[in-house]
C-alpha cells in the first residue's frame, strides 16, 4: 500500500534553504502526498463559501506541504520526480482579488473588486454552471526543492521551482530539478484541477486540494542545465521564469538550446535555427511576481 504524507502541520509559505525537512522518500518508493486548496484550510468548504481579507492574508495563500528529504540527494545531481496520479477534492474554485491579475490596477486596487465561483468537481468535470461542464485537466502549481540561498515565498518561483503553473506538470510526466542542498528538501501544493494559459487572474484556476502520487530518482546533472525541465512521453520541455515576458521565453529557449546541442547531437547555431521550425511555446502564466513560459519540442523530430 502506498504510504501517505500528511498536509497536516507540514504547510509551509516558502521553499526554504536549510530548512528542517519532516519527511524522508527513498528514491523509486512511491508517496501519496496531501495538498491544501489555495487559500488555506477551511475557506472553500462548500460552494456558498466566498474569500475575503477576513480569510486571505497575502502573500500567505499558497500552503505547500513539506519539506520532503530525499535520501542520497546532494548538489550536484538533478532530482526527477515523477507524477503518478491525482486525486482531486470535489470542491474547487475560482476568484477574482483586486490588484492580482493580468489588469491589475497597483494603486486604487479596484477592478472588478473580490468575487468568489466556487464549483463543484466530480465524474471528470468541473461543473461551472448547470449548463457547463469542463472536463478536468488536473495539474501541480507548486512543485520544488529549496534555492540555493535564502526562502523564496510559494507564490513566487525561479530556477528551484515554487509557484510554476504549468499544465505539463501532471501525471505521467516527470519534472527535473537542481539540487541545491543535501537531501533536495522538496515541497509540493497549489493544485489545480483545470488551467487555461495565462492563468489571467490571480486565483484563476479551479484552485483544488489533492491527493498526488508520486516517486523521485536521482541523475547527474546536465552540465548547462539551470532551469527546471519537463520529460512527457511525447515532449521535452524546456521552463524561464522571469520579468518581462519576453525574458521568461528567452530563458525557456535557451534552455532548449542548450539541451538539444548537449543530448541530441545539434551544434548551438542548428538548435536555434531547429527550434524556429518546431517549437511549441506559450505562456502558462502572468499574475504571480515572475511569469512562466514553456518551450516544447515534440520527440518525434528529434528520433
Amino acid at each position: 500500500m502506498t504510504r501517505v504524507i500528511s498536509k497536516s502541520g507540514n504547510l509551509k509559505y516558502a521553499l526554504a534553504a536549510g530548512e528542517a525537512c519532516f519527511d524522508e522518500i527513498t528514491p523509486g518508493e512511491v508517496v501519496t502526498v496531501e495538498c491544501e486548496i489555495n487559500c488555506n484550510a477551511d475557506v472553500i468548504t462548500s460552494l456558498e463559501s466566498t474569500v475575503s481579507p477576513a480569510n486571505v492574508k497575502l502573500p500567505f495563500v499558497n500552503p505547500a506541504t513539506g519539506p520532503l528529504r530525499v535520501k542520497g540527494a546532494k548538489p550536484g545531481q538533478v532530482l526527477a520526480v515523477a507524477i503518478h496520479a491525482m486525486e482531486l477534492d470535489e470542491i474547487g474554485y475560482s476568484a477574482l482579488w483586486p490588484g492580482i491579475g493580468i489588469f491589475p490596477d497597483w494603486v486604487r486596487q479596484k477592478e472588478f473588486g473580490i468575487v468568489t465561483r466556487p464549483m463543484r468537481v466530480s465524474n471528470g468535470f468541473v461543473h461551472w454552471s448547470d449548463a457547463k461542464k469542463l472536463p478536468i485537466a488536473p495539474m501541480v502549481g507548486v512543485l520544488g526543492v529549496a534555492p540555493v540561498h535564502g526562502a523564496v515565498l510559494t507564490i513566487d518561483n525561479g530556477p528551484h521551482g515554487g509557484n510554476l503553473d504549468v499544465q505539463e506538470i501532471t501525471t505521467g510526466n516527470t519534472i527535473l530539478f537542481d539540487v541545491n542542498e543535501e537531501g533536495a528538501a522538496l515541497y509540493i501544493g497549489d493544485c489545480h484541477a483545470l488551467q487555461g494559459d495565462g492563468e489571467c487572474v490571480g486565483m484563476g484556476a479551479t484552485e483544488i486540494g489533492a491527493r498526488v502520487t508520486l516517486s523521485v530518482e536521482l541523475r547527474d546533472k546536465p552540465k548547462r542545465m539551470t532551469w527546471p525541465r519537463i520529460e512527457t512521453p511525447t515532449h521535452i520541455a524546456t521552463l524561464g521564469c522571469a520579468r518581462p515576458l519576453e525574458d521568461a521565453m528567452r530563458i525557456a529557449f535557451e534552455q532548449m538550446v542548450y539541451w538539444l546541442a548537449d543530448n541530441w547531437g545539434f551544434s548551438e547555431t542548428e538548435a536555434y535555427l531547429f527550434l524556429a521550425q518546431v517549437a511549441q511555446a506559450r505562456c502558462t502564466q502572468m499574475v504571480n511576481p515572475k511569469y512562466t513560459y514553456i518551450c516544447k519540442v515534440d520527440r518525434s523530430v528529434l528520433r
